[in-house]
């Protein structure tokens, strides 16, 4: 029973500190914690963008212009938890990869 008073107080206690002002500052950061995601869920979350990030900036290099392989790679390895549309808002306000989201959202508004 005190374990689950514990947890039941931890989750308020984070959700007052989501609440605070400088969270607006992390939106995706929030995101994160908001849907609950697990620290491999994160992880690997991270290690998508920057494996597409990676092949964006190589696209670009070579001269490249269709991008739409990589909505196609983000859309399917997205940790399920995190919603598609939520994912790039957030990633683009947090300013994380900025150049792969923003080319992702224009992707996905086509």
């Amino acid at each position: 029973m005190e374990k689950e008073i514990r947890c039941e107080t931890f989750a308020f206690h984070l959700n007052l500190l989501l609440e605070v002002e400088e969270m607006k500052r992390y939106p995706f950061t929030k995101l994160v914690i908001e849907k609950t995601l697990t620290k491999k869920e994160y992880k690997e979350t991270l290690q998508l963008l920057e494996i597409l990030n990676e092949r964006y900036e190589e696209d670009v290099a070579n001269g490249l212009i269709d991008h739409s392989n990589l909505m196609l790679h983000f859309a399917g390895m997205l940790c399920y938890k995190l919603p598609i549309e939520e994912a790039l808002k957030a990633l683009n306000q947090q300013g994380l990869y900025p150049e792969l989201v923003n080319q992702l959202i224009h992707l996905q508004n086509k």
